[in-house]
């Protein structure tokens, strides 16, 4: 057999990592080397990554699998380079490809050769499964976190403004007087509803994938209970090749910041509507505001349009994620490493916004003047007129018919007009609405009472957690 003279070569970085060692002749491309790497944005899972091999040796060192002498060398230097991780000082080298080896080679500087034992009965496989896990769990109680500090605003904004009145909409067109408190606990409702389903997903989320190693599992005798316990997981996923393949866990994440996207971006249009001279119904802070640089006299809801525009990118994020899994075979491949840029960047896109709009939303100064002569539209009193009829005897339909050809300027059925002293105030019209979720004082107070006790117990139970 004739030999190639073709000279066989690999980085110094390959060598050290092990990753390349006896199976391939030559380093990698360069240009491929760089198109591998993720190093570039999986080093954000680097402490997660710390804490899951910590559980790890402890449990290899309890099975006897390392020696216990060994097992506590391999912590000691997991902890001095975590340690180096939180004070931003570890090099991570884009030759080492990811997180998982970057980590391992830094423990190998301050543990020594006793580091390649840590990956005794794992795969990177199941390895960046756990990390991502942890991860996320860590983000969503930071979302949840926000998601509270924007519905705290918003509750404080309805007691303070439930006074107000103002048109509700149909179509973008006015429709009915409610309490400015009412609209905007419609939007306490939306947030809520995000955070129940973050909830949600924590329960479904709470499966540790350790131990499943790169599909299979292992032949060494691990104890993944202990792991799971160690790390927070009430449980262990029941079959390996889901477990290290899955990425539903992602995708509903990003689903979940796609809803409170989309949720924040109904709140800040209307915001830009109700802040336009069109509308006047109120005035943001300024604080959240931009100018022109040719027209002095504009004032630019650039905080509520920036939300409304990033929306899209969490929707990108989302279809990017399910795309990439669409006829993706079990178990792993390579694509799953396109899961974490996306997912990274909704986890960023929505606690900004979250912080902006929570920011944003306890300074808004409300015109209740300009929303109250809106409301006094003399339109909008239809439906209580009609309301009126059918009190009479007179059939809805017939009521409806008799209304709308008053207010269009055709003679009615009855061939009279009603006189607009007899129209209720828009005030009226709200306390008229006094069932469970209507419009009048007494029922918009009591949903700030309960928005309060939802906030209370999560404060409570946050508190209970640090403690």
């Amino acid at each position: 057999m004739v030999k190639s003279g073709k000279k066989k070569v690999r980085s110094s970085g390959e060598q050290s990592s092990g990753i390349r060692k006896g199976r391939f002749a030559t380093a990698m491309d360069p240009l491929f080397a760089r198109f591998n790497a993720s190093i570039a944005f999986d080093r954000r899972l680097a402490a997660e990554d710390v804490q899951g091999s910590i559980a790890h040796v402890r449990m290899l060192g309890a099975q006897g699998i390392v020696t216990q002498e060994e097992a506590n060398a391999i912590e000691k230097g997991l902890l001095y380079v975590l340690k180096e991780i939180e004070l931003g000082k570890l090099q991570f080298r884009e030759e080492l490809e990811d997180v998982h080896i970057n980590i391992e080679e830094a423990l190998r500087s301050s543990a020594g050769s006793v580091a390649g034992k840590l990956h005794t009965a794992r795969s990177r496989n199941d390895q960046v499964a756990l990390d991502l896990r942890l991860y996320l769990r860590n983000q969503s109680a930071l979302v949840m976190s926000d998601l509270v500090g924007l519905m705290a605003a918003l509750t404080d904004a309805s007691e303070v403004n439930i006074d107000l009145v103002m048109p509700g909409y149909t179509h973008l067109q006015r429709a009915q007087p409610v309490r400015l408190g009412h609209h905007l606990m419609a939007y306490f409702r939306m947030f809520q509803r995000d955070w129940q389903r973050f909830s949600d997903w924590q329960g479904r989320a709470d499966e540790m994938p350790l131990g499943s190693a790169a599909l299979a599992g292992t032949t060494f005798s691990i104890d993944r209970e202990r792991v799971a316990k160690e790390l927070g997981f009430s449980r262990v996923s029941g079959n390996s090749m889901d477990a290290v393949s899955d990425r539903d866990f992602v995708v509903e994440f990003t689903f979940c910041a796609a809803m409170v996207m989309m949720h924040l971006s109904r709140f800040a249009e209307e915001l830009i509507l109700w802040s336009s001279a069109e509308f006047g119904f109120c005035s943001l802070p300024d604080e959240f505001c931009s100018g022109s640089s040719i027209m002095p006299q504009k004032k630019n809801p650039d905080a509520c349009e920036l939300v409304r525009g990033k929306t899209g990118r969490v929707y990108g994020d989302l279809i990017s994620l399910l795309t990439m899994l669409k006829a993706l075979p079990l178990t792993y491949n390579k694509d799953l490493q396109e899961d974490k840029e996306p997912v990274f960047d909704a986890v960023d896109t929505v606690r900004g916004c979250l912080g902006i709009m929570a920011g944003l939303a306890p300074r808004i100064e409300f015109r209740g003047d300009r929303m109250l002569e809106a409301a006094s539209d003399p339109t909008l009193a239809a439906t209580d007129l009609a309301d009126g009829l059918v009190r009479q005897g007179v059939p809805f339909r017939e009521a409806h018919a008799r209304i709308g050809a008053m207010i269009g300027g055709r003679p009615s059925g009855s061939g009279k007009r009603k006189r607009a002293e007899a129209l209720p105030t828009p005030e009226d019209m709200t306390e008229a609405r006094s069932h469970l979720g209507g419009t009048s004082r007494d029922r918009v107070l009591d949903q700030i009472r309960e928005a309060r006790r939802f906030l209370k117990a999560r404060k409570t139970a946050g508190s209970s957690r640090s403690g």
